[in-house]
């Protein structure tokens, strides 16, 4: 017990900026160094402006979740949320689409650090490399938050240095001060070369410049172990105005140095900004950031994906024994679980070895902004109205809409949409059988009357607990005892 409770202690005792660094190291991965790449080939230099609407889109979901959390800090988070805003349904519903969402974005980020790892061991098999990395990180979640906390602070610290890195190389190359580039800086500034898919190509890319800021679930699901909960919307907002810059910057630098044709999903469009004959180096030390960023990305999405499923089995919307924990510490059972959609992932790496990036990574990000849709809808129903509350809900709603729709007009977010929409109809349907279960087990416990489905919440008139008394006879055995007391 007192072992447990020290536990719980340490639990709490996250400050606001610790915070913000957990959700940096969460969100900058290979969603952002390799992902980036993906997006620009597809809506061009202009991605720019995607990557700022969707950073508007990020802190009107954030600003949702946060407020929520400043009230009612739950474990369950958003799921909890949506549970208490609709009714038992949409709790299911969202627990589980934010499970299998970091579950195909551990696969996308499996599927990369697989990508990155064969620039120096060519040879050797992704899913080797796929199925290494995956029982790392199962292995640090599998310690608990203090071997995770450390570890992700470590990498972001590390990820944030490689960034600053890059924007000082970058600019030494631009300015001249570093010759020997592989490719001659131009600046884009007619509407050919800032849009040279057009409105369609910018739209279609929409969807992986979300995927970038995705990581701020992790924020919601870990806001309750801040001391002070109000102090969320702060992490929040620091970070994603950190996040925003970053991107920004970062990626204006790289449509400048580097030409259209040569961006692709194999390579990071870093890496080909700052190839130069005088800095050999540069290529293999990034590829090790990347490596970096990936894994560290990829164990906070483990870190939030084995919280959820403890969640989900604590409160009855999955199987109760994966809620159970080897020595009450180790959640043994829940991660065989996810190690069983891992190895899904890997298996996928090794069909399909030339798609399976931007296939899973498109339905990860669909699957995401599914849920950011829940949280708007849950604030509506759980925040009181407030000045422009209404307005930045519907703001956030439509640009997610807008990210969504763009999937179907290119043929490699295309597949991904089919992929997340099978998911969200494998989810309805058992979230269907889920429900008439209980109700049918709820009428044969309770004997099948009517009477005895009613249930009477009563509060005692000196301001003592609510207590709760179910059916009328529960009601009439009650008020006999009284009297005869």
């Amino acid at each position: 017990m007192d072992k447990a409770s020290g536990d719980a202690k340490d639990d709490k005792k996250l400050k606001w900026w610790q915070l913000s660094l957990l959700g940096v190291a969460g969100t900058i991965g290979t969603g952002y160094f390799l992902g980036s790449g993906l997006a620009i080939s597809i809506g061009g230099p202009a991605v720019l402006l995607a990557y700022l609407l969707a950073a508007a889109g990020t802190y009107v979901v954030f600003d949702a979740l946060s407020r929520m959390t400043a009230d009612h800090p739950e474990q369950g988070s958003f799921r909890s949320y949506a549970k208490k805003a609709f009714g038992g349904w949409a709790g299911f519903a969202s627990g589980w689409v934010y499970w299998f969402s970091e579950l195909l974005i551990m696969g996308s980020q499996l599927t990369a650090l697989s990508i990155f790892a064969r620039f120096w061991f060519p040879d050797v098999p992704m899913w080797i490399f796929a199925a290494g990395f995956g029982l790392t990180g199962l292995l640090i979640v599998f310690f608990g938050n203090k071997g995770f906390d450390r570890v992700e602070n470590v990498l972001a610290v590390i990820k944030v240095a490689a960034i600053l890195m890059f924007m000082v190389l970058a600019a030494a190359l631009l300015a001249g001060w570093i010759g020997g580039g592989k490719y001659t800086p131009k600046l884009p500034l007619t509407y050919a070369a800032l849009f040279p898919a057009g409105g369609i190509g910018l739209w279609s890319a929409f969807i992986f410049a979300f995927y970038a800021y995705g990581g701020i679930e992790v924020l919601g699901i870990m806001s309750y172990r801040l001391n002070k909960p109000e102090e969320a919307p702060k992490a929040g907002k620091v970070m994603l105005l950190l996040l925003t810059a970053v991107y920004v910057v970062s990626i204006g630098l790289v449509v400048t140095m580097v030409p259209l044709n040569a961006f692709n999903p194999k390579e990071s469009p870093f890496v080909l900004a700052l190839a130069s004959d005088h800095l050999a180096f540069v290529p293999h030390l990034f590829n090790g950031v990347l490596i970096i960023a990936g894994f560290s990305t990829m164990t906070a999405s483990l870190y939030a994906v084995t919280s959820m499923m403890l969640t989900l089995a604590q409160e009855g919307d999955a199987p109760q024994l994966f809620s159970r924990k080897l020595k009450g510490k180790y959640p043994l059972l829940a991660m065989c679980l996810i190690s069983v959609g891992l190895i899904a992932a890997i298996v996928m790496s090794l069909l399909l070895p030339g798609k399976v990036y931007e296939y899973i990574t498109t339905a990860a990000g669909l699957m995401l902004l599914y849920n950011w849709a829940f949280i708007l809808l849950s604030s509506g129903k759980l925040l009181r109205a407030a000045k422009l509350s209404g307005f930045k809900r519907w703001t956030g709603l439509v640009l997610i809409g807008a990210a969504v729709a763009g999937t179907l007009f290119h043929e490699i977010s295309r597949p991904g949409f089919y992929i997340s929409l099978l998911l969200v109809a494998l989810i309805a349907a058992s979230d269907l059988i889920v429900h008439k279960v209980r109700k049918k087990r709820e009428a044969s416990s309770s004997g099948h009357r009517p009477a005895e489905k009613l249930e009477e919440e009563f509060q005692r008139q000196d301001g003592g607990p609510q207590f709760k008394i179910k059916g009328i006879r529960m009601r009439m055995r009650k008020s006999k005892l009284l009297m005869k007391k």
